[in-house]
Formats: structure tokens, sequence, C-alpha cells
């Protein structure tokens, strides 16, 4: 079954680089590993993948430290600050940035570990009550508190989407946040890299990288439903 799904979603990946005239080496598959067990995630290795996500801090250090394959582990949960100690010298990149509280949480344990921590900015392009991620109208505020960090590099922005019925509800999010990339990389700032732009998930990815998403998070359409009972 995983090898059927992946291979499907890497099919609807390609058509939708085909129809926008992107190239499909732009956009990168994060395999959303939440809840998954391990031997799910050593059969995706064996098919060549290597970037997994996952939501809870203590799921990804437990599969970091089991996994027979190094591969690359990406935070994309909203990220406690108690909690960033554990994970700074795992995640290739922590996609959940939303305060300057935690940025300087992760600053701080960056410095400690002599590391070098890439983030995503996480913005509430919906203005959903119920979802984490800062204003659009913060974000420079944010980025200038941010930039003069020594161990934090931020990469580009992340936003989870409504969850909606039909994807193409979620167009114009998705439209928005990638002006707000533009908008934020034509001011040249200083350790700002705005090379990044995760969005989309199982029901909306392909949208999504219409409309320029270089990072689509696909968990359910890899893996099937979730078990949310494992202990």
């Amino acid at each position: 079954m995983l090898k059927n799904n992946l291979e499907q979603v890497k099919a609807n990946i390609s058509a939708a680089c085909k129809r926008s005239g992107r190239n499909i080496d732009d956009v990168t598959l994060i395999a959303v590993s939440k809840t998954k067990p391990l031997s799910d995630i050593e059969e995706l290795i064996s098919y060549g993948t290597t970037e997994f996500g996952e939501n809870k801090v203590q799921e990804l250090v437990e599969k970091y430290e089991n996994v027979s394959t190094p591969v690359n582990w990406h935070l994309i949960g909203h990220l406690q600050t108690n909690k960033v100690k554990y994970i700074v010298d795992k995640a290739k990149l922590i996609h959940s940035v939303d305060s300057l509280h935690l940025a300087k949480e992760i600053e701080k344990e960056a410095a400690k570990r002599n590391v070098i921590a890439n983030v995503l900015i996480q913005v509430n392009i919906a203005h959903e009550d119920t979802k984490f991620g800062i204003d659009e109208s913060e974000i420079f505020d944010l980025i200038d508190e941010i930039k003069d960090f020594k161990h934090i590099k931020v990469k580009g922005l992340m936003t989870i989407a409504p969850f909606v019925e039909n994807p193409e509800e979620n167009r114009v999010h998705f439209r928005n946040l990638y002006q707000l990339l533009l908008d934020i990389k034509s001011k040249n700032i200083d350790n700002i890299d705005m090379s990044i732009l995760s969005m989309g998930m199982t029901n909306d990815y392909e949208v999504a990288i219409e409309e320029g998403a270089t990072m689509v998070r696909v968990g359910t359409g890899i893996f099937g439903e979730r078990n949310y009972n494992i202990v």
C-alpha cells in the first residue's frame, strides 16, 4: 500500500508541476509520519524517501534515535519552548516558529550546542482562531528581531491552510503567502532566506504547488488514516 500511495502522490506532484510550468526538482515531499510506526518509515526509506515530518517532539526524538538509516526530520507541529532543547540539534528544519519568545529559546539552545537551527516562520494566513502562526502584519517586526540571531537561519514561510472539502478554496491563501514571501525576499534582509515555502497537505497539496509551494506535507495520502490511540 505504501509504495502505491507514494507513487500516486509523486505522480500528482509531477502533474501539478507540469500544469504550473514548474520543475519537479523544486518541490520537496515531506512524508508526515506522525503516529505511524517505525516499520512504515523504514519501508518508505527503502523506496528512496528521505524527508519525514513529525508533529510531536517526543515522537521525533524517538524515531530519530531508532531509525536504521539517517534521514531528515522536520518538526511541523507547534513547538513549546520547554521542548526546544530536545530537538534543536535533531530537526533539519523547524517549520513552526510563531513568536519571538520561541525564537529566543531556539537561539539559546542552538548556541549551547553550537549548531545553526534552520527555521520557517509560521503564518496564520487564513486568520483562523484555532491555528497557530503569526498574522502577516506582524511578520516584519518578528523578522527584524530574529535577523541578528547567530544560531538561527530563517529559510522561509509555512502555513497550515483551513481544512476544506474543495481544495480550490485554499488557493487564495496559498497565493497570499507566496506574495508575502516575495515581499520579504525583495527587502534583501541579512540572514533571512526566503527559499522555502512550506504549504499544502494531503487534501490540497496540488493547489499549493500550483501557487508556489516548495515543500508539501503529506501524511494520510501516503500512510493512510492515522491511529491516534498509540501510546
